[in-house]
């Protein structure tokens, strides 16, 4: 019995690594990639303001209570739902610059290291989660253990970038500007590459997912920090609002559009 039951066990656990049933991952378009360079750069200066308003250890308190509850909605919706969705990204960006600006603040820690600690920690995510479900790919991601594994890689993500960004602006002395276009220069490559060399669509996805970070940061900071550091002085409050104000425009649009179609469902 053994033997006629395991070919079948086994084609199932195929058809399961492929098939792409309901995901709760948005699908991959323009408008994804922009909300998602959009919350980079509100976490990061969200991230700084509440740190000097409400102080270190209650903002990180309380971002990381709202990050919970926010991981607790999305774990609970049976698909893609925009609103809960992006509200757990926008979070997972706050909480994850303020991981990587304790560890360099509070603790000591040089970004340099703890650029290679998250990017290790980024590295064994993804082994484990290739090795135990067979894909990478975001569009199977509908919950259980890959929705675990996707929002620990989100993470990861944001902790690097953060850390990553204030390596290249702050430690190497490149600026916020600089480093932004360096950030828009790399993330372009994995189009090239997949144009030219036929990247995979899953290593060039998370490679271009990894490097929003960074890429909104910096630009983020480099329009809230003052003349003195290189920016254009607008404050990190007034940013982070204007920012707000963008990210829920392009959610309620992506919420209406949801909607729409599922009226149109049969």
């Amino acid at each position: 019995m053994g033997a006629t039951t395991t070919p079948g066990v086994h084609r199932r656990a195929q058809a399961r690594a492929v098939r792409p049933a309901v995901s709760k991952v948005p699908e991959v378009t323009a408008v994804f990639w922009v909300v998602k360079i959009l919350t980079t750069g509100m976490g990061e200066t969200t991230s700084d303001y509440l740190a000097r308003a409400l102080g270190p250890v209650p903002a990180v308190a309380a971002a990381g209570l709202l990050l919970v509850a926010a991981l607790i909605t999305q774990a609970r919706t049976r698909r893609y739902v925009p609103a809960v969705y992006w509200l757990a990204v926008v979070m997972v960006s706050v909480f994850g610059t303020m991981a990587a600006d304790v560890a360099h603040v509070a603790l000591g820690v040089p970004y340099t290291v703890s650029a290679l600690v998250f990017a290790l920690a980024l590295a064994l995510v993804f082994i484990v989660w290739r090795r135990t479900e067979g894909t990478l790919a975001v569009q199977t991601v509908a919950g259980g253990r890959r929705e675990v594994f996707y929002w620990s890689v989100v993470m990861a993500t944001f902790a690097l970038g953060t850390a990553v960004g204030d390596l290249t602006a702050a430690t190497l002395g490149w600026g916020y500007l600089s480093s932004g276009l360096l950030f828009a220069a790399l993330i372009a490559l994995p189009a090239l590459a997949h144009r030219l060399f036929a990247l995979p669509p899953v290593l060039g996805f998370w490679w271009a997912y990894v490097l929003t970070r960074p890429l909104g940061a910096s630009f983020a900071d480099w329009a809230g920090v003052g003349a003195g550091r290189g920016g254009l002085g607008l404050g990190t409050g007034p940013v982070s609002l204007v920012l707000v104000v963008m990210i829920a425009a392009v959610v309620l649009w992506l919420s209406a559009a949801d909607r729409r179609a599922a009226r149109s469902l049969p």
